[in-house]
């Protein structure tokens, strides 16, 4: 029995061949389909943009969308030509069967927008107009919950850190029970 044909819609990420020679790219992508029983019903460049990350080395692609009727064992044999292949990248597959081919010939790339930042409600306020909290010590206030504390110029002085390599050279101080047998 032979396989149902059903609808697809595979992207393909053409590497530099892509960019250099289109037609070489789309001609790449369709012998892909063919060979493995796809008939091609759109096939055509969507876009050339940079990549969010690079792939076998590559910072751009261009990508290859067509649609085309075809067993269901070509998505895994497609899938297996790409991996071996080193002139495309990625590849996605997935049934079209709710497209007819008007709005196969009408799929356009979407612009990219750069998201802006967004800002919260909250952040747009000036600084001095929260609503005072008698829980809160003034920001000048150095008291609070710690109590009073005194300036550093009343505290004694520090002995100086010793580094860690001092440390360990260091013969280690004999415990205070063993001087206490001494004696």
């Amino acid at each position: 029995m032979a396989d149902v044909m059903n609808q697809y819609e595979a992207m393909f990420l053409v590497g530099p061949i892509g960019a250099t020679d289109t037609e070489g790219g789309i001609n790449l992508c369709r012998s892909m389909i063919e060979r493995h029983g796809g008939q091609i019903l759109v096939i055509k460049k969507w876009d050339e943009r940079k990549l969010a990350y690079e792939m076998a080395g590559q910072k751009r692609g261009t990508y290859v969308i067509s649609f085309y009727r075809g067993p269901g064992s070509s998505v895994t044999a497609i899938e297996r030509d790409v991996n071996l292949s080193e002139d495309v990248l990625r590849v996605i597959v997935l049934r079209a069967d709710h497209l007819n081919e008007q709005e196969m010939n009408a799929v356009e790339p979407q612009p990219i927008v750069k998201e802006v930042e967004r800002r919260e409600p909250w952040d747009e306020r000036p600084r001095g107009d929260r609503p005072e909290r008698g829980d809160r010590p003034e920001r000048g206030d150095r008291g609070g919950d710690r109590g009073d504390r005194p300036e550093r110029s009343d505290r004694p002085e520090r002995a100086p850190r010793r580094s860690r390599a001092a440390e360990e050279a260091a013969p280690p101080a004999a415990p205070a029970e063993a001087a206490a047998d001494k004696d």
